[in-house]
């Protein structure tokens, strides 16, 4: 039995000796972004068994970066019997970005946000940039994003914005008008827990500043209000979308959850805070392209004119105005076609109809809200796309959407990139 245990020992090193194996990594065709980075990134190393399905898992995950365009993989023999040199190909975007968005509502409203970012910093895959806001008031923000700063899972993100808008309070059915100011900083731990999975959690300190302008007013409701607020964030992503060039295919749920304790709760009393984004895209045929986005999200039930969900064409649904209502749930699907209309080389032209629905549930309101009618928005409308295939997220996109509901509006929403 001993000398027949010593045959099968040896008969299985024999077989994992024979086993193909990756002699060595290379990376071809990367400028900006450094070898060392795809290297750090990839699950493939040398040594290790080559093996189809892990190469096709790193090669979509690449293609997820914002440095890179397209990525492909070779796979040669090398000296040794039984190894094999493994070739990323990778065509790199250009990083180095401008964004805008301008939009116009049923008042003729003009608001703008120009900003500049750097995607690929230090070759690293290092987002750094900001923007400057004009929607009545001045705004800006600096961002820092680096998800594999300290190694390929865990990473680091610092946010600060001074952001100031007009916002609507809505209260006994009337409307009144507030400089908003928002001045917060933020800090997440971003850790990437294997291919599909990652999550972000932190901490934000901010400041709400509530002046009131015009409209309405009730003794109840303040006219001037300052409140400081720490606010503990979470968020948890599953990722499995493909990409190719402007084409996406997939599923992707993104669940953020935060609880914000207040320093006046009398005023803006702690509240909890949650939604999940559903993302579906398919591909049909060599042109098109079905994406969608589903909304589903609650807030602590408060009988507060500053409900935290929003009603707004540059959030959820395009051609319905700047923050036209607020609520304390929502649910919010957008479906659109996208449809390749002419691509060459560098450049691809891209038309898409659109439906956006939603509903939303008034403050201190109950389940009921969602399938009232005053309560309920549905917006179609048509769009193009203008999009450069080797510049990281250079998409300008127009939409128009027409309200097919009671009291509907209609307008157009400009951007850069694509609105989910």
């Amino acid at each position: 039995m001993k000398q027949l245990s010593i045959v099968f020992f040896f008969l299985v090193t024999l077989a994992n000796a024979q086993q193909n194996r990756v002699a060595d990594l290379k990376i071809q065709g990367n400028k900006r972004l450094k070898s060392s980075f795809v290297k750090k990134m990839a699950t493939v190393k040398p040594g290790v068994l080559l093996d189809s399905a892990i190469i096709e898992e790193d090669i979509k995950l690449l293609k997820r970066l914002p440095s890179i365009a397209h990525a492909s993989y070779q796979v040669f023999a090398a000296e040794v019997s039984h190894t094999y040199n493994v070739f990323y190909n990778i065509e790199e975007n250009f990083t180095i970005i401008p964004s805008a968005n301008v939009y116009t509502t049923n008042d003729d409203e003009f608001a703008y946000r120009l900003g500049l970012y750097e995607f690929n910093l230090f070759g690293q895959n290092i987002t750094f940039g900001g923007f400057y806001q004009k929607d009545i008031y001045n705004s800006y923000a600096i961002n820092f994003r680096a998800p594999f700063l300290f190694s390929n899972k865990l990473g680091l993100a610092v946010n600060f914005q001074d952001l100031t808008t007009q916002e609507p309070v809505f209260f006994d059915n009337t409307t009144a008008d507030y400089r908003y100011n928002n001045q917060s900083i933020e800090a997440l731990g971003l850790y990437q827990i294997n291919f599909t999975n990652r999550i972000e959690f932190g901490l934000n300190f901010f400041t709400e500043d509530y002046d009131y302008k015009s409209g309405a007013t009730n003794p109840s409701v303040p006219q001037a209000l300052v409140v400081d607020k720490m606010l503990y964030k979470l968020i948890y992503e599953y990722n499995s979308l493909n990409y190719d060039y402007q084409y996406v295919a997939g599923f992707r749920s993104i669940f953020n959850f935060q609880y914000v304790h207040s320093s006046d709760n009398r005023q803006l009393p702690d509240f909890l805070i949650g939604w999940n984004d559903f993302q579906y895209f398919k591909r049909f045929g060599k042109r098109g392209n079905w994406a969608n986005r589903l909304r589903i999200g609650f807030a602590t039930n408060d009988d507060t004119p500053f409900a935290p969900f929003a009603v707004d064409n540059n959030l959820n649904i395009r051609g319905v105005g700047n923050l036209i209502d607020r609520g304390t749930g929502a649910i919010v699907l957008n479906t659109e076609y996208r449809y390749t209309l002419y691509e060459k080389d560098w450049f691809s032209l891209q038309g898409n109809a659109f439906v956006d629905a939603g509903s939303w549930r008034n403050p201190g309101g109950d389940l009921g809200d969602f399938v009232e009618s005053q309560n309920l928005r549905i917006y179609p409308g048509v769009g193009l796309r203008f999009i450069h295939k080797k510049i990281f997220n250079a998409i300008f996109r127009i939409d128009y959407g027409v309200g097919i509901t009671p009291n509907a509006t209609q307008g157009l929403v400009f951007g850069i990139g694509q609105y989910f």
